[in-house]
């Protein structure tokens, strides 16, 4: 009786703990919680971009990985990429921004 409950009790830990590794992040994949923190940082990143009226969103890409914050696409000024910058930078979360775009 005893050895069933050691093993029960023993593959129930060897379960978490293989859930655990496999929700870890390595240096060239995300964790499960920076998907999650990065994804919420394109959204934010995008929906600012939307919000401001020189700026065309459909023509600029957003994407985020660590916290790194990556712009592309088409502007039509050098200021237009400059504020698409500055308000990625703004964003909570944003570690740093690679500026992508081009100038049309």
């Amino acid at each position: 009786m005893k050895l069933t409950q050691f093993l029960k009790h023993f593959l129930v830990g060897l379960a978490l703990v293989t859930f655990i590794a496999g929700c870890a992040g390595t240096s060239k994949r995300e964790s499960t919680g920076e998907y999650l923190d990065d994804t919420t940082i394109t959204t934010k990143v995008k929906a600012d971009i939307f919000n401001d009226p020189g700026l065309k969103v459909l023509q600029i890409n957003v994407e985020s990985y660590k916290g790194v914050v990556q712009l592309s696409g088409f502007v039509d000024s050098r200021q237009a990429a400059e504020k698409a910058v500055q308000i990625a930078e703004a964003v909570k979360g944003v570690k740093s921004v690679k500026n992508s775009l081009v100038i049309k």
